[in-house]
Order: structure tokens, then C-alpha cells, then sequence
């Protein structure tokens, strides 16, 4: 069965309100940790990951890092209207938009436009590095989105120093409560360093620089990739069957370093860290897939669609010529760093190509990571989350994790 014709009402379950993890653990390294094996689960926590496995394996890290992307303006008359940032407007690169001087145009979110009735919404800010006035303006409306652009009279200040003054960490939605102090260290990775998600890749939050070091201690190898993550990943499924379904893209970058480290590790086992890492590196794949297909193509073209890993022409290229062939063609191109947007959709009926196995948490029901899971280890996703729920885990973004094996039958 082609994806697109999966009903989601096959990948729901029950998640009682209280199983939501609100806060994180005090320890990052104590949170549950559930391993799947071929048919068999076992439960350890974090801390002992390294004893689970092998001393050949590669794991990949997303080193994005969550911006404070919600930023609220107070009117005269002491209205709010709060705007969430959720990508550069089109024809704009995520990393040229951070460091913007001056103006920026963003696609956002805005609670409250009811009440924008004004040209400009105004937020004065006083920060160490001196005063500064944020402006907005409304430039048009698609989709549910705003188009925004944002300018500010000193210069001085990069778009990414902006919002670190005068925004707010974004929590999930289901979290149900406001960001606290305590969530400016612990929703962000140890390892996060690229500035650009409006959510953590939350599979990495367990880890510590002490748990990262046992891990190189017993040979284990570590790469890093980028995955801007969006709000979209919050999207439910609201269609009946996935055809009707339209996939949230995110930026990728990848430097070729990292590809290469993937090219090398093959065939041992790659383990991405979250379906964020699992997802740009089965991009990397199918950006190599059309390279062979057509090795002219531009890098817009090379940008994985919603149902490219279903419908390409050629299914059965190995990892290894598709990696070299993405390696080969950036040489061409002179590029060091590959940077553009996937969409992929990764369910039931998709084969892993890269990934042996992944660390990630539990997700919601009727979801695109849901969707992924059930695609790696089939029905036995169910076998899982039963577990996960008998045995008192805990649920999403602050939630416990599992390592799941991928099954190759």
C-alpha cells in the first residue's frame, strides 16, 4: 500500500493527560529508557546507554538550537498581541535571516490580529549592549500565516540578538503552562549550537557531557547534522487518510564532513538521535537518489518532496552510492555545506536506508512521528507504547526515550 493511503485513526492510542510530562527530570541522564530489539523490550535509563550499544556505531546528533521565537507587544491600550515566528519568509535562508541587520520579513504566527489595527506594533527595548525599537508591519496573509517584517533602528543588532532580548522560548502546546527560567537550560540540548528551531529536537535532551564522554570511552563515534525544527511538527493529522495530509518542511544543513562520516560508517550501525537526525539523514539519501537521476540538478531540485522516497524511479540505489554521489556533486558545485528544505514523509511502507536504529521519545497519537516509528519497527509499535504505558514512562518533549532497533523484515 502506497503511504498515502494510510487511514491515521490505525496510529492512535490513548494517552491519559497525566502521562504528559510537564517538567524534565532533575537529572537529564535518569529518565527512562526503553530498548527494542527484534521483538523484545528491556527498560534501563539513560545513564547506561553505552551498555546497549555496540562500540561500532556511529550515533547523529541535531545541534539546532531553539530560538526565543514568540515575541509579545503590548498597544497603548494595554491589549497584547503576541506574534511566533515560525520561518524566514520565501526566497529567504534560515541563517542569512538570523543575522539580518536592520530588517527581516519572517512567516508568522500572530495571536490577537484581530486587534492590529495600526501600521507598526512597537516594543522598546533596553538591553546591555544599548536601546533599541522593534518594529512590525503586516505585509500580507496566506494560509493562516503572516508575512511580517521586522526592522529596528540600531543596526548594531543581528535578528538572532533580537530575539534573544525581546522573545520567549517556545513551548509545546501540550505542555500547557508558560516557559519558566529553568526551560532556558533544560529545552535546549548540552550539544546545541545552530540557532533556528521553534521546538528542541527532544530525543537529546537526555544527554550530558558526562554520559557523552562514556559513550566516546567505549568507541563509540559521534556526528552532527542540522535540522531546523518547525511548529509544524506539532501539526496533528487531521485528514483521514495521509493523501490529504501536507507535510511541514524544515531546513537542513549538512556539512560534507558529516556526510562523509556516513558514507564511512556504512554498513555499520548509524543511530540517528530523534527523528530530526533520522530524517535529514534519509534526506541525504534521497538527495543522492536524484543526483544519479539527474547529475545536473540544482540544489532547489535536489529538495525532498512529501512522497519522493514512494514515487521516485529508482528505489534500490545502495546508501553508499547515494552518499557518494551527493559527495560527488557537491565537489562540483564547490559546496561545502549542503542547505536546503525537506518535506520528506517517513511511515509505514518506507525502508530505512540509513538508520539502524534511533533514540527518541514518545509521541503523540495520530502523528507524523508516530507514523515514523510504526514505519521502522511496524506493528510492534504498538507492542512499545502498551509497554510504555504500563510501566509508568513518561510521555513527550520532557518525557523517557526509547532505542529503537530498526526491524529489517
Amino acid at each position: 500500500m502506497h503511504p498515502s493511503q494510510l487511514q491515521i485513526s490505525d496510529f492512535t492510542y490513548d494517552l491519559p493527560d497525566e502521562r504528559i510530562a510537564r517538567y524534565p527530570l532533575t537529572e537529564r541522564d535518569l529518565s527512562k529508557l526503553l530498548i527494542y530489539k527484534e521483538g523484545t523490550i528491556i527498560s534501563d535509563v539513560y545513564r547506561h546507554l553505552p551498555q546497549h550499544l555496540p562500540a561500532d556505531a556511529l550515533l547523529v546528533f541535531n545541534n539546532t538550537k531553539v530560538i526565543e521565537a514568540r515575541i509579545l507587544f503590548q498597544k497603548d491600550t494595554g491589549s497584547k498581541i503576541e506574534i511566533f515566528c515560525l520561518e524566514p519568509a520565501a526566497g529567504v535562508e534560515l541563517t542569512q535571516a538570523m543575522m539580518s541587520q536592520g530588517n527581516v520579513r519572517w512567516t508568522c504566527l500572530v495571536g490577537g490580529a484581530g486587534k492590529w489595527k495600526q501600521q507598526f506594533l512597537e516594543k522598546p527595548l533596553q538591553t546591555p549592549k544599548g536601546a533599541v525599537l522593534l518594529k512590525a508591519e503586516k505585509m500580507n496573509v496566506q494560509q493562516g500565516c503572516f508575512e511580517i517584517e521586522f526592522s529596528w533602528d540600531n543596526t548594531y543588532f543581528t535578528f538572532a540578538e533580537l530575539l534573544h532580548y525581546a522573545g520567549v522560548l517556545p513551548l509545546p502546546p501540550y505542555l500547557q503552562r508558560q516557559t519558566e527560567a529553568a526551560d532556558y537550560d533544560r529545552y535546549q540540548t548540552v550539544y546545541a549550537r545552530q540557532e533556528g528551531s521553534v521546538a528542541a529536537p527532544t530525543a537529546g535532551l537526555h544527554f550530558t557531557p558526562q554520559l557523552l564522554l562514556q559513550l566516546q570511552e567505549k568507541g563509540i563515534k559521534h556526528s552532527f547534522v542540522t535540522l531546523h525544527v518547525g511548529a509544524g511538527t506539532f501539526q496533528p493529522v487531521k485528514s483521514t487518510t495521509m493523501q490529504d495530509h501536507h507535510m511541514h518542511r524544515e531546513w537542513i544543513e549538512v556539512d560534507a564532513d558529516a556526510i562523509e562520516e556516513l558514507l564511512q560508517q556504512l554498513p555499520r550501525p548509524v543511530i540517528p538521535v530523534g527523528t530530526t537526525s533520522l530524517r535529514t539523514i534519509e534526506s541525504l539519501y534521497w538527495m543522492g537518489v536524484k543526483v544519479l537521476l539527474n547529475p545536473n540538478a540544482t540544489i532547489h531540485q535536489l529538495e525532498v518532496q512529501q512522497w519522493d522516497a514512494y514515487d521516485l524511479p529508482l528505489q534500490n540505489a545502495s546508501a553508499k552510492d547515494a552518499l557518494q554521489a551527493l559527495l560527488d556533486w557537491m565537489q562540483q558545485q564547490k559546496l561545502q555545506k549542503i542547505i536546503c528544505h525537506t518535506q520528506v514523509l517517513i511511515a509505514p511502507g518506507y525502508t530505512a536506508r540509513v538508520a539502524g536504529a534511533i533514540l527518541t521519545n514518545f509521541h503523540q497519537p495520530s502523528s507524523t512521528l508516530l507514523l515514523l516509528v510504526a514505519a521502522l519497527i511496524g506493528e510492534d509499535w504498538r507492542k512499545v507504547y502498551r509497554y510504555a504505558l504500563a510501566n509508568d514512562y513518561r510521555f513527550l518533549s520532557y518525557g523517557d526515550g526509547s532505542l529503537l532497533w530498526v526491524n529489517k523484515t
